[in-house]
Order: C-alpha cells, then structure tokens, then sequence
C-alpha cells in the first residue's frame, strides 16, 4: 500500500461473518506490506476483527476502510470501522473490561485500544460509531 500521501484505501463492506474475515485477511495483508513485525501484525489483526465483529453484530453492519499510513519516520497501517447502527451511550462503561452486551468476555474496545498504537473512537447515541486504529511499525 502507498504512505498517505498517496495512500491507496481500501473499503469493504461488513454484512456477514465472511466479511469479517475478508477485513481480517486485507488488514493482515496490508501489515506484511508496511513491514510490521509478526507480533504487531497479530495485534492488528486481533483489534480488527473485534471491532469488524463489533461493527457486524452491535452496529448492524458497515464497513471498513484499510490503508497503508507513514509519519515520516515510520510505516504502519490505519484500519477504520463505521456503522449506522446504536452508538455508545456510556463510552466509560464500553471500556470497562467485563462489560459485554452480548455473550464474549467483554474485552473488545478495552482489548482492542491495547493492543494498537493509536485510538480514536466517534460515536453518538442513535447514529452510529467510528472507530479508527492505527498500529506503527517499530
């Protein structure tokens, strides 16, 4: 993938379980191509299918933007997940490991924003959420 300069993005629609894993295999992809190490490749696709998963079940569906990113001394790769869906009404409570609406072990959002370099969550109540991550090659 190009830096951001000229960044090539690649958008995937997230409806079923097989779209989760098709993001899953494009952002392992685009973590070979930005030269990132094993083990943050494995990170970066641990946070992009929680939230892939997230955005399908919580959001109602969505999609998923993938891009190769550079800050001018390192590589890396940005991956954002949007929905329509309900929005977080209580951001604190999301984060807090244990808490689940559903039936996993309630640490995606916490999981996730640990396992990246960079975080960034959107959401409004009854109009969706945005959630982007970054991870930086060492």
């Amino acid at each position: 993938m190009p830096d951001d300069a000229g960044a090539e993005v690649l958008r995937l629609d997230i409806g079923d379980d097989k779209d989760v894993v098709r993001v899953r295999q494009a952002v392992r992809v685009a973590a070979v191509e930005a030269k990132l190490p094993l083990v943050d490749q494995t990170k970066l696709v641990t946070a992009a299918s929680e939230l892939a998963r997230n955005t399908l079940i919580h959001g109602g569906g969505g999609y998923a933007t993938i891009a190769g990113v550079h800050n001018g001394r390192r590589a890396g790769v940005r991956a954002e997940f949007v929905d329509s869906g309900p929005g977080i009404v209580d951001l604190g409570l999301a984060f807090t490991d244990g808490y689940t609406t559903g039936s996993g072990l309630g640490l995606g959002l916490s999981g996730s924003r640990r396992l990246v370099d960079e975080f960034e969550i959107d959401t409004t109540p009854g109009a969706g959420t945005r959630i982007a991550v970054t991870k930086w090659a060492r």
